[in-house]
């Protein structure tokens, strides 16, 4: 597969980044029957600094949450049941598989994933009244599985504190995913669900080079802080292991050792990892950003891509979407095996206890029995 330059149609996208964003194209709304592009009037140049716009301002809309649990039946991962707090993710990670969700609101899957928000308001009553119901049955609940619970606003809004202090409260087990150092502040919390078993903490890790990091995830936290949040999430008796994900053949494949070691000297246990997807509109903005930020590994990046999903760019199918297929996934896979056994990693796995479950009860789901 042969690409010498971007192939996105201009029909389909506005060329647009500005600083501290992810995505340099935004690719229009597919179920949007109008398009807007954002036109140069001669009063003041869209294009300053080289062809980057001004530091645009994230805006998050509430939106109430009728419900709050996301099921899951995909064979491809092992829970049933998530949580995601928001939609669209002020991290901008380029290659990010959950842009193409914001075309259902009528945005671009490219920068309004990034500075338009949505947030649920009332998550954590929410999360109370499904834990009360008598027909719920406790499996450890997944958060971090499409955006990140602890992307930048969640300093402010604390809803994934919220939904981890009824966690708590009703001794439920749960999972996190994150890039973000923020998940620090709710050591409290975490350290006294860990004494109970009921808590376990991944950080993602894509590449442990800070300048690549800055550019394809611009306000996730850097390489060394996720490091250190490993840390100290394992001085608090938290069980945190690693996600190596994505892996980008071309571009973060070669460092696939040295960051499983990196993450067990800082306490990992467990480590995982997840080929690189590109399903709709994500396909066409990470390529132009491969283009704007590494022109001269683009088309080797994108060849070696579609090597690993069937000459495409990306391959939606159960099983072979996480890993690839092939020669060369099967090589990743036993490289991964080999560095993960050689860092002391997946010696164990942690077994999260549902059966200290206690469910709420009252119609508001706070007051509980005398006996």
């Amino acid at each position: 597969m042969e690409h010498s330059q971007p192939i996105p149609n201009p029909e389909r996208f506005v060329r647009q980044q500005a600083r501290g964003r992810g995505a340099t194209i935004s690719p229009f709304a597919r179920f949007e029957p109008q398009r807007r592009v954002a036109v140069d009037d001669g009063w003041q140049s869209l294009l300053e600094d080289g062809g980057a716009l001004p530091a645009s301002k994230t805006q998050v809309q509430m939106e109430a949450a009728k419900s709050i649990l996301t099921k899951n039946t995909s064979p491809d991962i092992p829970f049933d049941r998530s949580i995601n707090p928001y939609r669209g993710c002020e991290h901008g990670c380029s290659y990010c598989f959950a842009r193409p969700s914001h075309a259902f609101m009528g945005l671009s899957p490219g920068q309004d994933f990034e500075d338009k928000l949505f947030a649920k308001s009332g998550a954590a009553d929410r999360l109370r009244e499904t834990l009360a119901r008598r027909s719920y049955s406790p499996r450890p609940i997944a958060m971090g599985t499409n955006t990140d619970p602890y992307q930048p606003t969640e300093k402010r809004l604390e809803i994934t504190r919220s939904l981890l202090a009824v966690m708590l409260e009703c001794r439920h087990p749960v999972t996190i995913v994150t890039k973000s150092a923020l998940i620090l502040r709710d050591r409290d919390l975490l350290k006294e669900m860990a004494a109970q078993n009921l808590v376990k903490v991944a950080l993602s890790l894509t590449t442990l080079d800070r300048k690549l990091a800055r550019a394809m995830e611009p306000r996730a936290s850097t390489p060394q802080r996720r490091l250190d949040a490993i840390r100290l999430l394992r001085d608090c008796g938290v069980p945190v292991g690693v996600m190596a994900a994505p892996v980008i053949p071309a571009l973060t494949d070669h460092e696939l050792e040295t960051l499983l070691q990196a993450a067990a000297h800082a306490g990992a246990v467990e480590a995982g990892y997840i080929l690189l997807r590109l399903p709709l509109e994500v396909a066409p903005i990470f390529e132009d950003w491969l283009y704007t930020h590494v022109p001269d590994r683009a088309s080797r990046v994108l060849r070696r891509i579609a090597g690993l999903r069937g000459g495409r760019l990306n391959d939606p199918r159960f099983k072979s979407r996480m890993r690839g297929e092939g020669a060369e996934a099967d090589l990743l896979k036993a490289r991964f095996r080999r560095a993960a056994d050689r860092a002391g990693l997946n010696k164990t796995t942690t077994r999260l206890d549902c059966s200290r479950f206690e469910r709420p009860l009252g119609a508001d789901s706070r007051q509980y029995s005398l006996f």
